[in-house]
């Protein structure tokens, strides 16, 4: 019996693009239905009646919501290409370091938009530190996953569009390649993958949008 997969999303949301990146790595075929967050649909509500917030992958009628948690369904559900490594620990050090992502590195990146003067520098240092801790888990390896991407490529894909971001808007360039080597080479490699490249937010349709939730003070936290 064919299986029926749909993912509810919106362009401009950084993690949805997360499980269009899993569901495409592993060939799986699926409708992209794109939600209007101001006027959230019937589908989107009963699907994810707890948080009411996308991405929801529903596969066979059943909803799985938080993009995480939907990539590791993905993995399970589908064997090929494996998001997750085989040994017990390096799994529990993946999963771990993805939540580390949206816990703490992806907000310290995010919150340098809004901040200025000596609060914007404080910023700048934690979040350097937070990167420089991926820099770390780069030794000696092409992705975080290895030699082939994994759970926290995906995770952390959505940094070099916000690296754009933050260098086209306040010109701050946040993954340096003179304090970052081998972060400032994952970016290059992690958006040059075809299956990354398509799915990417045009970044010119990013910027402008992104301008005009700030100039309208809309961006007090990451769209969801």
């Amino acid at each position: 019996m064919a299986q029926v997969v749909k993912l509810l999303k919106t362009w401009l949301s950084p993690i949805s693009v997360r499980v269009d990146w899993a569901l495409k790595l592993k060939g799986v075929e699926y409708d992209s239905i794109e939600e209007d967050l101001s006027n959230k649909s019937p589908l989107l509500l009963q699907s994810n009646p707890v948080y009411k917030k996308i991405p929801v992958l529903i596969h066979n009628g059943k909803s799985i919501a938080e993009s995480l948690v939907i990539l590791e369904y993905v993995d399970e559900t589908w064997k090929q290409n494996p998001l997750l490594p085989e040994d017990p620990y390096d799994r529990a050090r993946a999963r771990f370091l993805a939540k580390f992502v949206d816990d703490k590195v992806m907000p310290s990146v995010w919150v340098l938009f809004k901040k200025k003067g000596h609060e914007k520098e404080e910023a700048i240092v934690e979040a350097h530190g937070y990167l420089k801790f991926l820099e770390e888990e780069l030794k000696g390896k092409k992705f975080f996953g290895g030699e082939k991407i994994g759970l926290l490529d995906l995770a952390l894909g959505c940094l070099p569009n916000f690296a754009f971001l933050l260098e086209e808007i306040i010109g701050l360039k946040i993954v340096d390649p003179e304090k970052f080597p081998l972060l400032s080479a994952w970016t290059t490699e992690f958006t040059e993958i075809p299956i990354v490249k398509e799915s990417l937010q045009p970044r010119d349709k990013l910027l402008a949008k992104f301008r005009e939730l700030l100039e309208l003070d809309l961006a007090a936290a990451p769209p969801k």
